[in-house]
């Protein structure tokens, strides 16, 4: 069994061959590391291997790996649906949230922001895929959500994040991406500075990159296939 490490390395690889074929730097691609149901061993593994950016689903697992791991300035990320019950505990413990998919979310995450911390950077979720399973906003909804969230206190808003449905067709994967991607510019033409894609994962990353993220958001081919019953 290869290890995390070399897991890791195998990953950047990937990423770097896909910014040659994108004619894009290999830098313009931020790594995410998706630690969710991975133990604290297997996230110390990753930092030794000089990861330092973890996304995770779950927040009280999130909460606890982050409080044993204090003191190694990891950066979290929280990727998954938030309910409103939870958004005290995200805008006190993440740096970034990935997941906002309607003004509710975002007024409280703003208002419980601690004043102490860096304002949270957010991402808006759009469901470019139109699946009922899925969180997101609509990507006909996705320009006033955005512009209401791009005007809140203690949030800074950074970019959309997508997770299309899976799938071995090339061409679909890089047109829901594009879409994200096309809305994104969209929003900067109106004067809505984003920087960040968050789209890609283990099985389609590369055509995520092609179509201009900034960040893929990586756990099974670095940690391996979940096992969800343990």
């Amino acid at each position: 069994m290869t290890s995390i490490a070399a897991n890791l390395q195998a990953v950047r690889a990937r990423i770097a061959a896909a910014c040659v074929a994108a004619g894009r730097p290999a830098e313009s691609v931020r790594l995410l590391a998706v630690s969710k149901t991975w133990p604290v061993t297997s996230v110390r593994e990753a930092v030794a291997a000089g990861q330092r950016a973890f996304g995770e689903n779950y927040v009280q697992e999130a909460i606890d790996k982050a409080a044993e791991l204090a003191g190694l300035g990891l950066e979290w990320h929280f990727i998954g649906p938030l309910q409103s019950n939870k958004t005290r505990l995200v805008a006190e413990n993440f740096a970034w949230v990935h997941s906002v998919d309607r003004l509710k979310i975002a007024e409280r995450l703003a208002a419980q922001r601690p004043a102490g911390l860096a304002p949270l950077q957010v991402c808006i979720q759009v469901n470019v895929s139109g699946e009922a399973s899925k969180s997101g906003c609509a990507p006909e909804q996705a320009a006033t959500l955005v512009h209401a969230v791009a005007t809140l206190p203690r949030l800074c808003l950074r970019g959309l994040m997508a997770i299309p449905e899976p799938g071995e067709d090339s061409r679909l994967q890089r047109g829901r991406f594009a879409l994200l991607r096309q809305l994104h510019d969209q929003f900067n033409a109106e004067g809505i500075k984003l920087d960040t894609l968050s789209m890609g994962m283990s099985h389609d990353l590369e055509a995520a990159i092609m179509e201009g993220a900034t960040l893929v958001r990586i756990g099974t081919a670095i940690f391996g296939e979940r096992n969800y019953t343990t």
